[in-house]
C-alpha cells in the first residue's frame, strides 16, 4: 500500500488534510530536482541522531498517521527555513498550491490551523503534534523526540479527532471527479476518458495517453494504436501512427512504408516499478519548496504518482520542459528503441502496470485491461515484470505467510500465459522478468538521510523503514527492514519465485506450448546494473528513488532497457527487429506523426 499512500500524500498535501485512507495489498504511500541528467544527485550519508526505540504497534494508526506526520514535519521545517511564525506561515501556505486546490487547502487550515499553531509554538515534534490531534496513537515515531516532547508528556484527551469535523476528501468539490475516476481506472485500470471503449484515450492522465498510445478517434473503436490498417489507411489514419494517404504512384503510404516490416507494439504487464512510481523529493524537502514545487501536483495524483511516460518499457516523453522540476534523468525505453527502428509503430504502447500488483491480481483481472485483438490488431512485444510484490507486504507479525508461495506463483503465471495465448496476435513475443534482488535496498540506503530529514539531518532511511513497518504500511517490510533475518527470508522466496518463472519458460519453449507467441526468461538485471554503476564511480543509492527508498529511479530506467537489448542480442532472441529503411521517408512525409 506504500504506492497508494504516496499517491494519497500528493492529494493530501494539496488540501492539507489526512481525511482519506486507501487500502491495497502492501500498505502505504507519496517527488524531482533538476540537475544535469548525466550526473546523479547527491545524498547526505550522515547518520541521524538516535531515535527512541519503537514500540510494538497494532498498525491501527496507519495511513492517516503517516500523512499527518509527514505534512507537519515538512511544515515545521518550512517555518524554520523561512524564519516565520507558525501563524504567518499558515496564513500564506495555500499560495504554494495550484489555484484549483486553494479552497480545499483553506478549509484544512481553518479546521486544523489553531491547534497546529498552538503545538508548533510549543516546539513539539511532528509525531507529537499528530498525537495531540488524535490522529496518531504515539506508538510509532518518525522524528527524534524534541526537548518539549520530553518535558511535557502527552496527556490523552477525550476530544474527537479533527478528522471527524472534515468532509471526506472525495466530498470536496475539486477532488470528487478524481475520486470518481479512481473507482474506474483504479479498479479496472482502464482510461477514464474513453468514449468508444477501445481502451485508448486522447486525454493524457487517468490511464490515458501517458499510459497507452493516444487515440486518434475516440468515437470509433476500430480506430486505435496497434490496429491493422483499414483499407491500408488510404483516407484516414486508423491505427493512429500518423501514416495515411496515397503516394503519387497510387500506393497507400501505410502499404509503401510499413507492410513489409515487423510492426510489434510494446506492452508491459507489471507493478509500480514498471509504472515508474516516483514522488518528487522537493515535496518533502522544506528548503526547496517554493511557488513552482506543486505546479504538477494534480497530474501526479491523476497518474497515481506513476510516470509511465518516462518508464523503461513505454517511456516516450523526453521531459524537456514541463516536468523538469519533478524528475531527473535521461529517458529511453523498449518502445522508443523499437519505434526508432521502425516509425510505423508510433504510439503503439500500453503500460498495464499497477502499484502493488502481484501475480494473483495480474491473473485475476489486471491483464484483462490490455487492449489487443487477435484478428484485428498487430502483434506485440510484451514484458511481464512483477519484480517484488509477491514477496512484499506490510504484515510484519506474520510476514512469510503473506508471501506468494511457489505453487501459487506457478498457477498465476500459467494462468497469465494461457490468457495471452487467447489474446495476443500471432507473431508476438513475451519476455518474463525474474524478481529483483531487494537485498541491495537496505545495504544502499539505510544510513543515508531521507529527504524528510534533510533540513535537520535527523531522519535516515532506516528510521523511515522502521516507522512504516511499525505502522504496518511498508511497501516491502521484508526488504525494507533492520531485521537481517527477515531480509534474507524475503530474498530466498524471491529467488524461489524467479526459478518458478524460469522453469515455466523452459518447459514452454521445449514443448512449443504456445502458438501465438514465443516466450523468454530475462533474469532481473538490477544487480548487474548496480555493479556496473559502482565500477564507473557511482554509488548504489543513486539508482534508487529518494522518497520511497524502494523503486528504481529515472537514472535506472534506461539502464534496464540497455540490459534488456544486450541480453536479447547476446542470446540471439528475435526481439530486435530490422531497421525500417523507410524511416527517413516517413519523417520527411509525416514529421512527428502527430506526436503524443
Amino acid at each position: 500500500m506504500f504506492a497508494k499512500l504516496l499517491t494519497l500524500t500528493a492529494l493530501v498535501v494539496v488540501c492539507g488534510t489526512a481525511t482519506a485512507t486507501v487500502e491495497t495489498d502492501n500498505g502505504a504511500f507519496g517527488l524531482r530536482v533538476v540537475r544535469d541528467s548525466r550526473a546523479a544527485p547527491k545524498a547526505n550519508s550522515a547518520v541521524a541522531p538516535a531515535h527512541r526505540a519503537l514500540e510494538v504497534s497494532t498498525g491501527k494508526d496507519g495511513t492517516p498517521c503517516a500523512v499527518c506526520t509527514l505534512l507537519i514535519g515538512v511544515l515545521e521545517q518550512y517555518i524554520e527555513v523561512h524564519n516565520k511564525t507558525a501563524e504567518e506561515t499558515l496564513e500564506k501556505i495555500c499560495d504554494l498550491f495550484p489555484n484549483k486546490t486553494k479552497d480545499a487547502c483553506e478549509l484544512a487550515v481553518k479546521v486544523f490551523g489553531p491547534k497546529i499553531i498552538d503545538n508548533l509554538d510549543k516546539k513539539f515534534s511532528g509525531d507529537r503534534i499528530c498525537q495531540e490531534l488524535n490522529i496518531c496513537s504515539g506508538q510509532c515515531r518518525l522524528f527524534p523526540e524534541s526537548t518539549a516532547d520530553l518535558a511535557f508528556p502527552f496527556v490523552p484527551s477525550d476530544s474527537p479527532s479533527p478528522l471527524t469535523d472534515l468532509p471526506a476528501i472525495c466530498n470536496i468539490s475539486v477532488f470528487k471527479p478524481i475520486c470518481d475516476a479512481i473507482s474506474r481506472f483504479g479498479n479496472d485500470n482502464e482510461p477514464l476518458d474513453d468514449h468508444d471503449g477501445d481502451g485508448f484515450s486522447p486525454v493524457a492522465t487517468f490511464r490515458g495517453s501517458d499510459w497507452r498510445g493516444k487515440d486518434c478517434n475516440d468515437y470509433k473503436s476500430e480506430y486505435h494504436p496497434g490496429a491493422l490498417p483499414i483499407d491500408s489507411d488510404r483516407d484516414v489514419d486508423s491505427n493512429c501512427n500518423g501514416i495515411f494517404g496515397v503516394a503519387s504512384d497510387g500506393t497507400p503510404y501505410e502499404e509503401k512504408f510499413c507492410s513489409d516490416t515487423a510492426r510489434n507494439g510494446v506492452v508491459v504487464l507489471g507493478d509500480s516499478a514498471s509504472a515508474h512510481f516516483h514522488i518528487p523529493p522537493n515535496y518533502l524537502t522544506a528548503a526547496n519548496i517554493d511557488g513552482t514545487t506543486f505546479e504538477n501536483l494534480l497530474t501526479v495524483a491523476e497518474n497515481e504518482a506513476d510516470w509511465p511516460m518516462f518508464s523503461a518499457t513505454t517511456g516516450f516523453d523526453t521531459n524537456d520542459t514541463r516536468f523538469v522540476h519533478d524528475i531527473t534523468g535521461s529517458v529511453n525505453s523498449t518502445y522508443l528503441t523499437l519505434r526508432n527502428r521502425n516509425r510505423c509503430i508510433h504510439r503503439d504502447y500500453q503500460n498495464i502496470a499497477v502499484n502493488g500488483a502481484r501475480s494473483g491480481a495480474m491473473n485475476d483481472h489486471i491483464q484483462q485491461s490490455m487492449s489487443r485483438n487477435q484478428s484485428t490488431d498487430l502483434p506485440v512485444t510484451l514484458m511481464y515484470a512483477l519484480i517484488g510484490n509477491d514477496v512484499c507486504n506490510g504484515h510484519i507479525d506474520d510476514y512469510v505467510n503473506h508471501m506468494t508461495t511457489p505453487e501459487d506463483m506457478k498457477t498465476n503465471v500459467l494462468g497469465t500465459l494461457d490468457y495471452l495465448e487467447k489474446t495476443l496476435p500471432k507473431g508476438s513475443h513475451v519476455t518474463m522478468m525474474g524478481l529483483a534482488d531487494g537485498m541491495i535496498l537496505f545495504d544502499a540506503m539505510h544510513d543515508k538521510i531521507h529527504p524528510i530529514g534533510q533540513w535537520r539531518q535527523d531522519v535516515t532511511y532506516a528510521n523511515v523503514y522502521d516507522y512504516l513497518n511499525c505502522l504496518e504500511i511498508s511497501p516491502c517490510g521484508g526488504w525494507m527492514t533492520t531485521n537481517a533475518t527477515l531480509r534474507n527470508l524475503t530474498q530466498t522466496r524471491a529467488n524461489e519465485l524467479s526459478m518458478v518463472i524460469k522453469d515455466i519458460v523452459d518447459n514452454a519453449t521445449a514443448s512449443s506450448a504456445y502458438s501465438n507467441f514465443d516466450v523468454f526468461y530475462f533474469p532481473n538485471p538490477i544487480v548487474d546494473i548496480l555493479n556496473e554503476w559502482v565500477a564507473k564511480g557511482g554509488e548504489p543509492w543513486q539508482l534508487i528513488e529518494p522518497v520511497d527508498g524502494f523503486h528504481p529511479n529515472q537514472f535506472t530506467q534506461p539502464l534496464v532497457v540497455e540490459k534488456y537489448f544486450q541480453w536479447a542480442e547476446k542470446n540471439g532472441y528475435p526481439l530486435i527487429p530490422e531497421i525500417n529503411p523507410n524511416n527517413a521517408a516517413i519523417e520527411a512525409q509525416f514529421g512527428d506523426q502527430g506526436g503524443y
